[in-house]
């Protein structure tokens, strides 16, 4: 893939989600915290992947105790120290969102091609927070998808870069529509 094309609709709906998580928004069934993870669906086309859909989720196992031990285990193993504590880091999507995200694509011939989440906090040597970290890649090693990552250092001021399985060697241009 060389080009992703994001339709504005698509572009807010992400934006929305991490704004509205970051400022403490939540609603009701979601997990109270402040980072935003989703999944991304659309369709192919000769180098160019179409996003035709953006699902918010609203769990994250991370905390639940028969998962938090592999996590924590993944984490430790490899994340920069920051701001957030470990044991705050990391997402598990819950089955049950990620069944009926499939279930609705199949419905309209979309295939799930990849996920978002965000990265808050500038660190000194990568202020922006646009690309991916060791953990990162380490987590989405295998996965077959884009790794999108929603800097929101500044909520005023957000951007979008896509990696396939969050190498960033591995980037394609988002063209928003």
């Amino acid at each position: 893939m060389r080009e992703i094309v994001l339709p504005r609709m698509h572009y807010a709906t992400v934006v929305g989600h991490v704004v509205r998580k970051l400022t403490g928004h939540f609603i009701d069934g979601e997990t109270v915290e402040r980072k935003a993870f989703g999944m991304l669906a659309g369709r192919q086309r000769g180098a160019t992947l179409h996003v035709a859909g953006a699902f918010p989720l609203l769990v994250n196992q991370r905390q639940d105790p028969d998962r938090r031990a592999e996590m924590d285990e993944v984490v430790n193993g490899y994340a920069i120290p920051s701001e957030t504590p470990n044991a705050q880091r990391g997402w598990i999507a819950h089955p049950a969102e990620l069944l009926a995200i499939e279930r609705a694509c199949d419905e309209v011939d979309l295939v799930v091609f990849g996920n978002y989440h965000t990265h808050r906090v500038a660190w000194p040597h990568d202020p922006r927070r646009d690309t991916c970290t060791q953990l990162d890649r380490v987590l989405a090693d295998g996965c077959g998808q884009w790794t999108f990552i929603v800097s929101a250092v500044d909520l005023h001021q957000p951007s979008i870069r896509a990696f396939y399985e969050a190498d960033n060697d591995a980037e394609a241009s988002i063209r928003l529509t």
